[in-house]
């Protein structure tokens, strides 16, 4: 076997973490040759009920797991990891809005970052799920200097599974047979679902999602809103946010990561803009990436209509004004 990744979970205990723990130590992200040793992070009172997600672990006699640390205390958690899920933060709740997390959520990350700076490798690649995602990341790095930023992003991998799960049932093919949905700017409800680049292998042959489903006011319309709004109709529906999937969605995120996108498709995921497609710099804006050996790289040249840019420039302003929001909030 390959030798040892050290992985960190933080908010272990909660319901992401419970399925997120399982699913990192089955051998799903890193591979089923690689052991991994679980940094388990909480906060003290959540700490015997972490203790009773190690029990549970350790039942489960999986192969890859080497070791499980559960810890309330950041330098052990953050000690010499490879890979960081950083899930711990307030839950969204019925009726709350994103503004409503960001000022106790954003101090968590301050707080992370600065760990992570002291105690992580410089290696370690970190994977933010804690809403506001984007933002969040972008505070994470911004208070871990030492790590280089490219090393940071955000979820919307949740964004596009959802996204491709709401095609692929319109066309009664498995999701398996969509690729290249991107999900544009932020985990909000102004993110841009966007199929205009999607292929859907449909009978056989493949082509366009536009030219599959051919109804334009249900991809501009519906199709987006249902996307959009995914989130807050689980907690409807649960009476609380999303955790299967969104554990599937950080596991699929980082497996991007580790082993790479295939040839000819792409993935959805919140990095630093450095100003493509006419996005502003200096915020987390999910784009189309492909990635190989750990890197990933802005998909480019994709045409961008006036409704799409409409999206972008929506989706954008938000998240220059929960950036500059969070930085305050920092500094208070």
């Amino acid at each position: 076997m390959a030798e040892p990744v050290r992985v960190c979970i933080t908010g272990a205990a909660g319901q992401i973490g419970y399925s997120l723990v399982y699913m990192v130590g089955s051998g799903a992200v890193f591979g089923a040759d690689t052991p991994v040793i679980l940094h388990l992070l909480d906060i003290a009172p959540m700490m015997s009920v972490l203790n009773g997600v190690c029990m549970e672990i350790s039942d489960c006699a999986l192969p890859c797991v080497r070791d499980l640390i559960p810890t309330d205390n950041p330098e052990v958690a953050f000690k010499d990891i490879d890979a960081a899920f950083l899930v711990g933060a307030m839950p969204r709740k019925e009726g709350m809005e994103r503004k409503d997390l960001l000022a106790a959520n954003v101090k968590i990350f301050k707080v992370q970052g600065e760990a992570l700076d002291k105690f992580a490798k410089k290696s370690v690649k970190v994977l933010v799920v804690g809403n506001p995602a984007n933002t969040n990341a972008l505070i994470c790095a911004k208070y871990a200097p030492s790590i280089p930023r490219e090393n940071f992003s955000a979820m919307t991998r949740l964004d596009q599974n959802r996204a491709q799960a709401q095609i692929a049932q319109r066309l009664g093919i498995p999701v398996m047979d969509v690729k290249n949905i991107i999900i544009w700017g932020n985990h909000s409800s102004t993110q841009f679902p966007d199929v205009r680049h999607a292929s859907a292998t449909v009978n056989g042959q493949k082509v366009s999602v536009y030219d599959a489903i051919k109804d334009d006011s249900y991809l501009k319309g519906d199709f987006i809103t249902t996307v959009q709004k995914r989130g807050g109709a689980v907690i409807a529906a649960r009476r609380l946010s999303s955790a299967m999937s969104a554990a599937k969605a950080a596991c699929d995120h980082m497996k991007s990561i580790w082993q790479g996108t295939s040839e000819g498709q792409y993935v959805s995921m919140g990095v630093f803009s450095d100003g493509s497609y006419n996005t502003p710099e200096g915020v987390m804006f999910s784009f189309p990436v492909t990635i190989k050996d750990k890197k990933w790289s802005i998909v480019m040249g994709l045409p961008i209509d006036d409704f799409a840019q409409g999206k972008l420039d929506a989706t954008a302003k938000e998240l220059c004004e929960e950036r500059d929001d969070a930085i305050a909030a920092c500094q208070n």
